[in-house]
């Protein structure tokens, strides 16, 4: 199977995808007990898609693959968002990190989503840090709402806690996309709905004829997503998917994102539902 854009996206390092660039930590926020958002500078910009995953790293810690949270502009953008979540040594440097600081960058890499077609209805399944990467394409299309029809957004998360960008979501609803949270294993006081994501798609009224769908989360996820979603009607080729957990080193040298002889940090980490019946093992 031939991938469109199979090949390393050399803005990395400017010449090379192995040499990083230097970012400045401008702005540090602790949105839960685990995840921080670090707001930077790049030196001389970059050009992404959402979707796209840089390598972040420190002198001394390594580097390890992060989600750009940020949506991009059409020029080339300086000041973009990550968001961290503290589950090692190196992450847990970067949550730290306040002040003005350097980290380095490798990226962007690998294949993002496209923006979906003008006047589609647009359906958002999240699951957990999947928030994330989604952010980056649901601000990108909340920018340009009057080009889309209906959008939906349905976040699923495990505790009250853990919920991610709620201010903001907030200001997602204001500009008119519907957002369903739900939470597995709520806490005594949660107040939304509870239960798994995929407990908010059968009461959805989907015109399958006009709807593009974005499902980004754990794998696990997708098993018991894109059934009730085939049975709604959205085809294959209009429900695309982020790998994006399997990235390791970006460059498809040591094989831990291998399936079915695709790498997933060059061909993806996006793909359609229609490339993935093709890669067994993959969801």
């Amino acid at each position: 199977m031939k991938y469109a854009r199979e090949k390393i996206n050399k803005n990395s390092g400017k010449d090379s995808p192995y040499l990083p660039v230097k970012a400045t930590i401008e702005n540090a926020e602790d949105l839960t007990a685990r995840e921080t958002l670090l707001t930077i500078t790049v030196d001389g910009g970059i050009n992404y898609q959402p979707g796209q995953f840089l390598m972040a790293g420190l002198p001394g810690h390594g580097e390890a693959a992060i989600s750009i949270a940020s949506p991009p502009a059409r020029a080339k953008t300086y000041t973009i968002d990550l968001c961290i979540r503290n589950v090692g040594s190196l992450t847990a440097k970067l949550c730290a990190l306040r002040g003005i600081n350097t980290i380095w960058l490798r990226g962007p890499m690998g294949r993002g989503f496209d923006m979906p077609p003008r006047g589609e209805d647009i359906l958002f399944v999240i699951g957990g840090m999947g928030i994330v990467p989604a952010r980056s394409l649901i601000k990108a299309v909340i920018k340009k709402r009057k080009s889309y029809g209906k959008i939906t957004i349905l976040y699923g998360i495990k505790t009250g806690s853990e919920l991610l960008f709620g201010k903001e979501i907030k200001q997602w609803q204001d500009s008119g996309a519907v957002v369903e949270i739900t939470a597995d294993a709520p806490e005594q006081e949660w107040q939304g709905k509870q239960g798994v994501v995929t407990t908010l798609i059968p009461p959805l009224d989907i015109d399958r004829r006009r709807t593009t769908a974005y499902l980004i989360g754990p794998p696990a996820m997708y098993r018991y997503v894109v059934v009730p979603l085939s049975e709604k009607g959205i085809s294959y080729d209009k429900t695309f998917l982020s790998l994006e957990r399997r990235m390791r080193c970006a460059l498809g040298k040591c094989g831990h994102c291998l399936i079915g002889g695709v790498y997933v940090c060059r061909c993806g980490p996006v793909f359609s539902l229609t490339e993935l019946t093709d890669m067994p093992g993959a969801i």
